[in-house]
């Protein structure tokens, strides 16, 4: 398998038109090794797979595309993971942080706003 950091780039309309993909599949078409997607699950909470019935980890079309994105931001436009949670829109918000501080309250608040006005 080639390095992650691959400067070959994988136009998401090129993807495989499946329903799910499994982690291997995953790692194949995005050249990113499937411990280093199973750590982005846990730094990145918008990236989070399902599980099917006997315990594998099931990406749907959205998640791939996620994942392309991640590696873009980290891989070639060299962001730190904290750079990349903020540019996607959750500002820190990783697993073990998602105890819920005035802070966080609001924050959600603003955000559920901004929606509510896109809808109106």
């Amino acid at each position: 398998m080639e390095r992650a950091s691959s400067s070959r780039k994988i136009a998401p309309k090129s993807l495989p038109d499946k329903l799910f993909y499994k982690i291997g599949e995953v790692s194949r078409i995005t050249r990113i090794e499937p411990y280093v997607l199973r750590y982005w699950e846990t730094e990145f909470p918008t990236l989070k797979p399902r599980k099917n019935k006997s315990g594998q980890r099931v990406y749907i079309k959205k998640d791939l595309e996620q994942v392309l994105l991640i590696k873009e931001l980290l891989y070639e436009e060299k962001y730190t993971i904290e750079g990349v949670r903020k540019k996607l829109g959750v500002e820190g918000l990783k697993k073990q942080e998602r105890d819920l501080t005035p802070d966080t309250l609001q924050f959600i608040k603003d955000r559920l706003r901004g929606i509510l006005d896109l809808l109106r």
